[in-house]
């Protein structure tokens, strides 16, 4: 798309065509976490704007759109035509425009004597945020029309479900052209995720019958990764597996997405500001807010985003470790080339002509790279290093995963919620919702109350409990609680090489717990179906198979043999936590595919807000 709708000439060696960028807030967020500002000008995109800012005209130069096609974004290209703003025109729609809305393009363009400069239209299908490889999301924009909340809303009208129904729907579709691939969709019975399974299969069935303009023809479809198999599609609904969204984890990704700002892959920190006391009376010094890329390219992150945090501590020693020993070698480079200090920009000029200079000289940038890596992660893991200490997660941690694997507790639960030096009041919240979803047997009215007094005292807000105890009174008769396996974790003792004085992490009082793998329900229901076990949670899955003439009602599937790749979709919400179980998953199966998407990703936090605010079915 942004070399102009064409495959991109690998070899040539001229200058890019330079051109303008001008994107929606969709488009924002679907390029941020893809492309940074450097491989975007390396695609000649000198200029990257919102559409709706306040652009100047640059008539010598062409201009891509990737927009939304929604009312207030036509207007504003049809405005830009009429100003004559650019050379010419290329648009992008994320999704697929409609019929009128094309016509008053191409009225504007007449009107402006434009027609010859509107050079390409394009549905890209492209209304989904990728975020890892193997995981993506729906939407970061409005994501409050397709949250939990919005679909479990008690009072929620037909036409508004639909309407949400829809939205998700779209972008699945534009996610399965974009695949190139017709998946087959098992989904559990009377969920949302049902619903969403119907309209997807009815909408792929009617784009395959419409041979002329059929998206999953010809090229594209030997084009993608999934050649001769079909993948398949599980949907799954949020409400079977509410404990995970709100347990407390050990691995680095989901701590950072639990505990600090993280979103579209980018984490923001507030550098604490230093200890220097400052004169008295004087302000108090302001927070630097710093923001972090967590990229693909970033190969420490790659490595270890999976990794239990004690590792990861100890590897960005080591790392720190391995790099000071380079470090002599930098400060001989750098007073080689007569540069002092940290002058970033001197150095980056001088790596484009690095190969004229000796090849010592070409390590350079490469070692600077590293440092500023481990820089990164050094701040990043301090930060949420603080977050362990000060709240003790290792111990919730440690906890709530005993609960879930129904072990033996060796603290009671009321001592938990009553010490005040662990956790704060959400935390709190976040245990005792864990155990209430957890325990086969609600506790008494009784018990109930002393926990519930207990968790006032400690400050917690009450309100997700109640829809939470509705919650499960309603599944209850729905069915039987989801298990999760029955291991622990294990304390390794005390942390071995980061105890050590020299280490930049202060590791003392935090318990070094190693994870053992075992399968989440999303975990399972996917083992389940993709290795086809009959079991008694997944066998009466719907079954649909857009490709069939004629759809049926039917739990069984017709292809016996295992699936080669999935994608697991939860509608209402995913996590990390689900996301790292289903990568440590596949990683022991051969060959295997799977791919994370969820309607919208949150943490703890902002799960339990939601749960929250929502409003609890009268009894008629």
């Amino acid at each position: 798309m942004l070399n102009f709708n064409v495959p991109p000439v690998k070899n040539s060696t001229g200058e890019p065509v330079w051109k303008v960028l001008i994107y929606d807030r969709f488009g924002q967020d679907i390029i941020s976490p893809l492309l940074s500002v450097k491989e975007l000008r390396d695609m000649g995109i000198t200029l990257h704007l919102l559409l709706h800012s306040d652009r100047d005209a640059i008539p010598d130069v062409p201009a891509v759109y990737f927009v939304m096609p929604t009312e207030e974004n036509i207007d504003r290209m049809c405005q830009d035509l009429r100003s004559q703003l650019y050379e010419s025109y290329y648009l992008n729609f994320i999704s697929a425009i409609s019929r009128s809305k094309l016509e008053d393009i191409a009225n504007a363009a007449i009107g402006a004597n434009a027609v010859t400069q509107v050079a390409k239209v394009f549905d890209q299908y492209l209304n989904f945020i990728t975020l890892e490889d193997d995981m993506f999301v729906l939407c970061n924009q409005n994501k409050e029309l397709v949250s939990y909340r919005a679909i479990n809303r008690p009072d929620i009208t037909d036409t508004e479900m639909e309407t949400i129904m829809d939205t998700i729907v779209d972008s699945l579709f534009c996610f399965f052209v974009t695949l190139g691939a017709i998946p087959i969709i098992r989904c559990s019975r009377g969920t949302a995720a049902e619903m969403v399974a119907v309209k997807l299969d009815k909408k792929l069935r009617e784009n395959l019958r419409d041979a002329r303009n059929s998206l999953f023809t010809g090229d594209t479809l030997g084009a993608g990764q999934f050649s001769f198999q079909r993948p398949l599609l599980v949907l799954v609904d949020r409400n079977i597996d509410l404990a995970t969204p709100l347990h407390h984890t050990w691995t680095y990704q989901a701590l950072v997405h639990d505990v600090l700002d993280f979103h579209l892959n980018r984490v923001n920190l507030e550098e604490s500001a230093g200890m220097e006391s400052s004169p008295a009376g004087a302000r108090p010094k302001k927070k630097n807010k710093k923001s972090y890329d967590l990229t693909a390219s970033d190969k420490f992150w790659q490595k270890h985003k999976g990794s239990p945090f004690p590792e990861v501590a100890e590897s960005v020693q080591q790392e720190l470790e391995s790099y000071r020993a380079q470090e002599d070698e930098v400060k001989r480079l750098k007073s080689i080339m007569g540069i002092e200090g940290e002058d970033e920009g001197a150095i980056s000029m001088l790596s484009d002509n690095t190969a004229k200079l000796t090849s010592a000289v070409s390590s350079l940038p490469e070692l600077l790279e590293k440092k500023r890596l481990i820089d990164l992660h050094t701040n990043v893991a301090t930060a949420v290093l603080e977050h362990i200490k000060t709240r003790k997660l290792d111990l919730y941690f440690e906890y709530e995963e005993k609960i879930m694997s129904k072990s033996t507790l060796d603290k009671s639960l009321l001592d938990m919620i009553s010490d005040p030096d662990a956790g704060t009041p959400e935390d709190k919240m976040r245990l005792f919702l864990i155990y209430y979803i957890s325990s086969a047997q609600a506790p008494s009215e009784v018990d109930l109350e002393q926990y519930k007094k207990a968790l006032m005292d400690a400050g917690c807000n009450l309100a997700p409990l109640s829809y939470i105890k509705q919650w499960k009174a309603f599944t209850k008769m729905a069915s039987a609680p989801t298990s999760y396996g029955n291991t622990t974790p294990k304390p390794l003792g005390l942390f071995s090489r980061v105890m050590n004085t020299g280490s930049q992490f202060v590791m003392e009082g935090v318990k070094n717990l190693v994870l053992k793998q075992q399968n989440l329900p999303v975990t399972r229901i996917l083992d389940n179906l993709m290795e086809m076990k009959s079991n008694p949670e997944t066998d009466d899955y719907r079954y649909f198979d857009p490709k069939m003439l004629r759809g049926s009602d039917s739990s069984i599937p017709r292809n016996k043999n295992p699936f080669q790749e999935a994608i697991v979709f939860v509608v209402g919400g995913g996590n990390y936590i689900e996301y790292q179980n289903l990568v440590d998953y596949i990683k022991g199966k051969q060959g295997k595919h799977v791919l994370y998407g969820c309607s919208e990703l949150f943490n703890a936090m902002q799960f339990i807000k939601q749960v929250g605010r929502l409003p609890l079915v009268t009894p008629r």
